[in-house]
């Protein structure tokens, strides 16, 4: 990495003066970004197939219960890995803002690997009991736990390497990701429903999807391992180094003590975030089974054919981004939320393949206002010596709490009450939440990390980020440091 050193006009930013201009390597911020994005797609390909396969999972690990029992117990163990997020945030965070991310994330995906693929080896009720669901219950926990440091610190990773002025851009490419892992989970889960007899997908063929997850995860392994640290973190670490002391141990009060505005923020737009991606991606499929009675093949192929245009438009609502911010991106889906989210229900509930079509596609646009731009917003919120531990606990949080148990709160209000307008009614008051934080929430695009450098594309950029800072801090009676150096 090449820097230009200077200090910045203080009123440019409420930031501190910070040295060191980045000019990223455009290599490395491609390979930053792919390795991250192959870790979310990876994730996701088991959230995906989980939620696709919910009605099967329950009918071979709950085999006494009724149907919806059924359900409800399968997204129940969906829901209880979420339980030990939080934990696994607490743990993976602060280890990231100590060691380092790279080496951090290379663990996370190990573990997620290790989870998932352990699930494929599982013996069925039918084999060993109850053992069956304990097991099952114990490996979607070793999931959450890795989990718990996966987001935070891919978000982390990419935002650090990415130019201040494309954070959006870039950072839009790690739910690109996420949506690559669910068209992948949902199109295999699909073909096996699909081809695959019934007795034949109750005995093994689920297995398949959670066994092609090990592979999966050595490869991204491969391509993680390969990456070096961060531009900010190495300056913290070179700054350590320097001074001949290694990073202090981050502190788990660190992350709230004069955080703790940014912290509540992170889980109101994690919120909205999570309870409207669970609600499209993981809970209609069962929605459109098992309360509107839709054949399930075709309920999962149009959602499939609604990932496939949420892709298409994911990466130029990044560069919006990076255009417009942060806030007006969020504040317009929340906006779109609250207004649509009844219209866009009641079309799924009309039944015909065009409505369903209809309905899910304008969720699906609302949402893309929030997975390409939660990426590079969420890691804006906090400095760099305590971003990843700060992220990760705060979005896992906020996930563990709203977002994971979405779809079985929903389901089990909807069974209480025989509402079928509970998901919209859900929607809304997430989306509420959401454009509150989104209205509270600081301006970042554009503009560097906060406790980082300034990160430019060219040395162009940073000659002339140099040229306007000198006579401002040349009339301000500052001091201004001039030099090129190499990290």
């Amino acid at each position: 990495m090449s820097t230009t050193a200077l200090e910045r006009e203080p009123s440019e930013s409420p930031q501190p003066p910070v040295g060191d201009v980045t000019v990223t390597d455009p290599s490395l911020v491609k390979r930053a970004v792919k390795a991250a994005a192959l870790g979310n797609a990876m994730e996701w390909f088991d959230f995906g197939v989980y939620g696709y396969l919910a009605v099967t999972i329950g009918h071979v690990f709950f085999p006494d219960a009724s149907s919806t029992a059924q359900v409800l117990s399968a997204l129940g163990t969906f829901a209880a890995a979420f339980l030990v997020r939080p934990i696994g945030g607490a743990f993976f965070g602060p280890l990231g803002d100590r060691i380092g991310r790279q080496k951090v994330l290379a663990l996370t995906m190990i573990m997620m690997a290790a989870g998932t693929f352990a699930i494929g080896l599982i013996p069925s009720y039918d084999t060993i009991g109850v053992w069956a669901p304990v097991l099952l219950i114990v490996a979607r926990m070793v999931q959450g736990f890795s989990t718990g440091g996966e987001y935070g610190g891919a978000c982390t990773f990419i935002a650090e390497y990415a130019p201040d002025k494309k954070r959006g851009f870039f950072g839009s490419f790690l739910e690109f990701g996420t949506l690559v892992g669910y068209v992948a989970g949902a199109a295999l889960a699909t073909a096996l429903t699909t081809f695959m007899a019934e007795p034949d997908l109750y005995s093994w063929g689920w297995r398949i999807p959670f066994l092609v997850a090990g592979p999966i995860g050595l490869i991204g392994l491969y391509v993680r391992m390969k990456l070096e640290e961060t531009p900010a973190f190495q300056a913290l670490a070179d700054e350590a180094e320097a001074k001949q002391k290694a990073l202090p141990k981050p502190k788990f009060r660190d992350m709230f003590v004069g955080n703790g505005r940014a912290m509540a923020l992170c889980v109101g737009l994690v919120l909205v975030f999570n309870v409207t991606d669970y609600m499209l991606l993981s809970y209609m499929p069962t929605f459109l089974g098992e309360e509107l009675g839709y054949d399930a093949t075709h309920g999962t192929l149009i959602l499939i054919g609604v990932m496939v245009l949420m892709m298409c438009v994911q990466i130029p609502m990044g560069r919006l981004n990076d255009r417009v911010g942060h806030r007006v991106v969020i504040g317009t889906a929340c906006a779109g939320f609250v207004l649509f989210s009844v219209p866009a229900v009641l079309l799924i509930r009309a039944g015909s393949t065009w409505a369903i079509a209809l309905g899910l596609a304008a969720l699906g646009l609302l949402l893309v206002g929030f997975t390409s731009s939660m990426p590079s917003a969420l890691p804006a919120l906090f400095p760099t010596k305590v971003r990843y531990g700060s992220l990760s606990v705060g979005f896992n949080l906020s996930v563990s709490l709203f977002g994971g148990t979405t779809p079985l709160v929903t389901q089990a209000l909807v069974t209480g009450t025989g509402n079928l307008m509970i998901p919209a009614y859900y929607l809304m008051g997430a989306a509420v939440v959401g454009g509150a934080a989104a209205w509270l929430m600081p301006e970042s695009a554009g503009r560097p990390l906060p406790g980082s450098a300034p990160s430019v594309e060219t040395e162009a950029e940073a000659r002339r980020l140099r040229a306007r800072a000198i006579p401002a801090q040349a009339a301000a009676g500052g001091k201004v440091l001039v030099g090129t150096g190499a990290r």
